[in-house]
């Protein structure tokens, strides 16, 4: 069914007469769309929003939960039992899906199915711990396409994420690596002992 009608549609759909939904018009109780060629159209979702629940309660709830490492699954295990209860004292029906790699990675397998349902009009909303859990950079970008998608985002902390400093050392040293292993030219050695510097000073922080 199209969301945007001509008058006679839109006066069928709500069984008023056309007359009638003239008068509303007028009055200012509803406000009509115009095409570029000045035609009068109206939202049925604004109108008549029950003749599209049905298709909108198709679409599921995603709840997303990453860790960075194999030994944060007890992280994991309290990240996803968040998320479970949250959703389940909402009453949604929901799905949870898990990812176990850095938050710099945008190839892990959870995240790239969570992406392809969202895109394929699949996902109606999507539930994370917090932003940096789906990705430590690029997140408002995902976000920028859930809205496009009208997929509603709930974001359970909205403060600082402050039970992840381990995950965000791990994703510095991943950054690390990744640039220590590019050349430098004339430079190069100098830029590597810096880094291995960093490095060091990073993974002692951590011990």
């Amino acid at each position: 069914m199209e969301r945007l009608v001509a008058i006679g549609e839109a006066a069928e759909a709500l069984g008023v007469s056309v007359t009638t939904l003239r008068r509303w018009e007028a009055s200012g109780k509803l406000v009509a769309d115009h095409t570029a060629g000045g035609h009068r159209r109206y939202d049925l979702v604004k109108l008549k929003p029950d003749l599209f629940r049905a298709e909108a309660d198709t679409r599921r709830t995603i709840a997303y939960a990453r860790v960075s490492s194999h030994d944060q699954q007890d992280d994991l295990a309290r990240q996803k039992q968040v998320l479970e209860l949250y959703c389940a004292r909402q009453g949604w029906a929901f799905e949870v899906i898990a990812d176990l790699g850095s938050g710099m990675n945008y190839h892990k397998k959870g995240l790239k199915r969570l992406l392809s349902g969202i895109l394929a009009g699949e996902v109606g909303r999507l539930v994370i711990a917090h932003k940096d859990r789906l990705l430590r950079f690029g997140a408002e970008l995902v976000f920028a396409i859930c809205e496009a998608k009208a997929v509603e985002v709930v974001i359970l902390n909205q403060g600082e994420d402050t039970t992840c400093e381990e995950d965000l050392a791990k994703d510095v040293l991943e950054m690390l690596t990744v640039f220590s292993a590019r050349p430098y030219g004339s430079r190069s050695r100098k830029n590597q002992t810096l880094l291995d510097g960093v490095k060091k000073a990073v993974e002692e922080a951590q011990a």
